[in-house]
């Protein structure tokens, strides 16, 4: 490819055949694809159609075969349990086909579902790869989501098996998964025939007879079990999304376009070659678990790092760069509220140097708006570039990037560069009309999406037209607001609902947050907008402090108003903001502003499946008394 971006990225949208079929070569096919593109059905488009292949050879037997097979592929690090467990490509291999032969043995055959409940376990891996092995369609959900959740996704996908593990392991805790699996498939319609359960040995379960199995003995009886054909178009899995509000949508993967942007994305996007240790410090229960701790890594014969811990707390906020040091990473990603949680327990980063980063070489964040302070500090105390980026469950990798394998442009704080090839990104009002650069409206992007995006939702294909095309004809929504300024970088400033109408303004709560996070003694903030019978709504601030920070209140409350004023100006109207202990957040990182604002307004709210700690909600709310809202 050319080392010019703008001459790739617009190749990408004037010749997609040719472009993505280039890209295409470099995945292992059985049969070569009829049509790269069939675009006779909008929205529902699909990539590769006839093509014939395996994800799970692409990730890994086909690495064997071509020399990577005593490669370390996995690494599974556990601070929790205080284990480091490598597998090379070949035992990886070996694992799968195994766990492959007991979920056939099951009766598990192409196209069946399977949930996938586990902990940050090698097994969870294992049991991903070993669908995608048989052609099965697995959907992973958040170890220790909630029964009730748990049940509304049984009964939407229906598996043949849950796939799940006695317990999974937290820094002071351990979360018996067994209660909450039973209790589920009593809430469900749908009853799966097996479960076949992990037995950990820091908290065994008791096993139903006639239902469920125990994984060792699953695997002692099975033979191992080939790869099986399928097609580009069919599903590799289902991921349930609902972001911080809503019903849960059954996001779909295809396998054949999935492969192709997943392994491009590796080199062009990243930077990473074959052989590279790249680590995601995510969870497989999200897409970026599925993308880039599993999928991704894989395709690219990279060795990717399974981490069982936290930024903080495993034993502390030094966790990061002992990984990174101790498995030469040179490529790694997590969101930026794991930074900001690190620069709050270590606000001068004095623990990075007890490590040698000399491998690491790129810090990629995403999940939350990368704020120019958690830049600045990352970059300060790293050394290494810190490339923000912004993708979404549907689009299953990056929309924009600053594409390093292609060409590093200029780093602007606040923006995740560029769209990447194939993103075609621009900014509507509400009338679907594009705006002026600079100007902040909705971010869409122009159909057709490119490979590796979500074709459709499991059994709702109205759904998926209501709830992301037809708002705009023509584009997909993403939901989030920001503008393009005039060297086509993209600002992605808060989602729709956080864009604020003060007295007739229209305001972007990213763009206050950007002023409160600049402040020497906040870690970490989060503005909403609240009713005020006068203006509309009013923004709101809520400020976490550093480590060590033993100033009044209300004199850095006092302080951050005068810096709103002064950067943004009177029209802000930004008055009020309190300092609580912590946000609350999904267990991804998002921060649940639209439940924050709708305890401040005094309306009535559920309280999300995704939450991290639901107690914080108590908290956000004797905070907001204490200043008098709700009003």
């Amino acid at each position: 490819m050319s080392s010019s971006y703008e001459e790739v990225f617009t190749r990408s949208l004037t010749d997609p055949d040719g472009f993505w079929s280039e890209a295409a070569e470099e995945v292992s096919w059985i049969k070569t694809w009829d049509k790269v593109i069939d675009t006779s059905n909008p929205p529902f488009y699909r990539w590769f159609q006839g093509g014939v292949m395996n994800t799970c050879y692409n990730a890994v037997d086909l690495h064997v075969e071509t020399g990577r097979a005593d490669q370390a592929a996995l690494i599974h690090d556990s601070p929790v349990t205080d284990t480091v467990k490598t597998f090379t490509y070949r035992e990886l291999r070996d694992e799968i086909s195994a766990f492959a032969g007991a979920l056939a043995n099951h009766g598990v055959i192409k196209g069946d579902r399977v949930i996938i409940y586990m902990p940050m376990v090698p097994e969870a891996v294992i049991a991903m790869l070993a669908c995608a092995r048989l052609g099965a369609i697995h959907s992973v959900v958040f170890g220790g989501f909630a029964a009730n959740e748990l049940a509304v996704r049984i009964d939407d996908c229906e598996p043949r098996i849950i796939v799940s593990a006695s317990c999974g392991i937290e820094v002071d805790r351990v979360i018996p998964y067994k209660p909450l699996l039973d209790t589920a498939i009593e809430l469900a319609s749908h009853k799966p025939k097996t479960c076949i359960i992990l037995q950990r040995p820091m908290e065994k379960c008791e096993l139903i007879p006639n239902r469920d199995m125990d994984w060792t003995e699953a695997v002692d009886v099975a033979e191992p079990h080939d790869c099986v054909p399928v097609f580009a178009t069919d599903p590799l899995y289902i991921l349930y999304t609902s972001g911080t509000t809503g019903e849960p949508k059954g996001v779909i993967r295809d396998n054949g376009g999935h492969a192709v942007a997943l392994k491009w994305s590796m080199k062009y996007i990243y930077g990473v070659e074959p052989g590279e240790v790249f680590w995601s410090a995510s969870d497989v229960g999200w897409v970026v678990g599925h993308s880039y701790i599993v999928y991704a890594p894989l395709f690219n014969g990279n060795t990717t790092v399974l981490f069982e811990g936290k930024p903080v707390g495993t034993p502390d906020a030094g966790a990061f760069w002992r990984v990174i040091s101790q498995h030469k990473v040179g490529v790694f990603f997590t969101a930026p509220t794991a930074f900001r949680a690190i620069k709050k327990e270590d606000p001068k980063g004095k623990l990075i140097k007890n490590y040698d980063l000399s491998r690491f070489k790129t810090l990629f964040l995403a999940g939350e708006r990368l704020d120019p302070a958690t830049l600045q500090w990352a970059e300060e105390k790293l050394g290494v570039p810190v490339i923000d980026h912004w993708w979404q469950t549907e689009t299953g990798w990056p929309i924009c990037a600053n594409s390093l394998g292609i060409e590093k442009l200029p780093i602007k704080e606040g923006s995740p560069t560029k769209a990447v090839p194939g993103m075609d990104v621009r900014v509507v009002d509400n009338n679907a009309q594009e705006v002026n650069p600079g100007e902040i409206g909705a971010l869409v992007i122009k159909l057709p999406l490119p490979p590796g995006t979500f074709p459709t939702l499991w059994n709702a294909d109205e759904r998926f037209i209501e709830a992301y095309f037809s708002e705009f004809p023509g584009y997909y929504k993403t939901a989030d607001a920001g503008f393009i300024d005039e060297d086509g970088y993209v600002f992605v400033m808060s989602r729709t609902d956080d864009i604020i109408n003060v007295a007739g303004h229209r305001l972007s709560t990213g763009a206050i947050e950007e002023v409160l996070a600049a402040h020497q003694n906040v870690a970490e903030c989060a503005v909403i907008g609240v009713a005020d019978q006068l203006k509309g709504q009013l923004p709101l601030g809520f400020l976490v402090l550093s480590a060590g920070v033993n100033r009044s209140h209300a004199e850095i409350v006092n302080e951050i108003v005068n810096m709103v004023r002064d950067r943004i100006g009177p029209v802000a109207s930004f008055k009020i903001a309190t300092v609580v202990e912590r946000l609350p957040k999904t267990r991804s990182g998002k921060i649940l502003r639209g439940t924050m604002k709708k305890i401040a307004d005094g309306e009535e709210y559920k309280i999300p499946a995704t939450i991290d700690d639901p107690e914080i909600l108590a908290e956000v709310a004797t905070a907001l008394e204490e200043i008098g809202y709700p009003s």
